[in-house]
């Protein structure tokens, strides 16, 4: 099973996650499937408590794509499971690097362009480690 971040967005700190939602799904680009199938939406979205919202899941029901949120007050951080724990570790890989922890940039296209360096390291870091394993289990 795949799991990939295909998109990310940046906003103002006091406006909501569930509001941006809907951008969101529609800023995703139909995704490559087995060879000789047309490209297709993806059909699960994973994403934290922020969204949680009853409009969310509607929006998502209406494009027929399967959530995976998060519920306030039912599922505690603690016991995360084995979805929830990739939005998770993906949030955490990405708060290592210190710039973006907090933000110290005051142009959003800085913040833009440290974030993706970010994520091409990440990326890079899980080539290196899967051809490691790949070649230690040839041999």
């Amino acid at each position: 099973m795949r799991h990939l971040v295909l998109l990310y967005s940046i906003s103002a700190a006091d406006r909501n996650d569930h509001l941006e939602l809907e951008a969101l799904v529609d800023a995703v680009a139909p995704v490559k499937g087995p060879a000789g199938w047309p490209r297709r939406p993806p059909r699960t979205l994973h994403a934290d408590k922020g969204y949680d919202h009853p409009a969310c899941r509607k929006l998502l029901r209406k494009r027929d794509v399967l959530t995976r949120i998060a519920r306030r007050g039912i599922e505690s951080a603690t016991r995360l499971g084995r979805h929830r724990y990739v939005v998770e570790c993906t949030l955490e890989w990405v708060s290592r690097f210190r710039r973006l922890a907090r933000r110290y940039e005051r142009k959003a296209a800085h913040f833009t362009a440290f974030l993706r360096l970010a994520c091409a390291v990440i990326c890079y870091r899980r080539a290196v480690k899967l051809d490691l394993m790949i070649h230690t289990n040839l041999k």
